[in-house]
């Protein structure tokens, strides 16, 4: 199987599962992240170790090789990416609701905001981009991509909408 095709369905589920941790089990969102990502990490280096008769070069896929993908990848990955940059500027015409979830998700509930679907959607858009950015630049690499933009944006400007335009730039 193609190995994008398969792992965009399993990123996907497991940010959702991640999501249903956070909220209902006592394990925190910082917690599960780690479980589930150190987890797959093991399981995957394992599942390609037992593989016979195939010529995967495990160092592609820790730490990225954008010349290990194929042509029908870079499509996927140019459709995709067009995706998460529409869905990102529904985001910024939804600001407010967005903000409201990201501070305080309890609040956000109580005056009718669906934070559930909009915590899906933005799960859903984190896994899309781990996916994408993880042939590129592998999966130890993948969390630095994410985390890196969010808090030097946190750093250097002072309001929300600044820190959101600051961290996509």
């Amino acid at each position: 199987w193609a190995p994008l095709a398969v792992t965009i369905p399993v990123v996907v589920l497991a940010a959702f599962l991640l999501l249903r941790m956070s909220e209902s089990s006592k394990i925190k969102g910082d917690a599960a992240i780690a479980l589930i990502s150190s987890s797959a990490l093991a399981i995957g280096v394992i599942t390609v170790s037992w593989s016979s008769g195939m010529n995967t070069d495990v160092n592609n896929y820790m730490f990225g090789s954008i010349l290990a993908m194929s042509k029908g990848d870079v499509w996927l990955s140019v459709i995709l990416g067009i995706a998460v940059v529409i869905l990102f500027v529904l985001f910024v015409v939804f600001y407010t609701r967005i903000f409201a979830i990201t501070f305080d998700e309890t609040f956000a509930k109580a005056t009718g905001v669906k934070a559930e679907l909009y915590n899906m959607l933005l799960a859903f858009l984190t896994a899309i981009t781990i996916v994408l950015g993880m042939r590129m630049m592998g999966a130890l690499l993948i969390s630095s991509l994410l985390i890196f933009p969010a808090l030097t944006a946190m750093r250097v400007c002072k309001t929300f909408r600044s820190v959101i335009f600051c961290a996509a730039a």
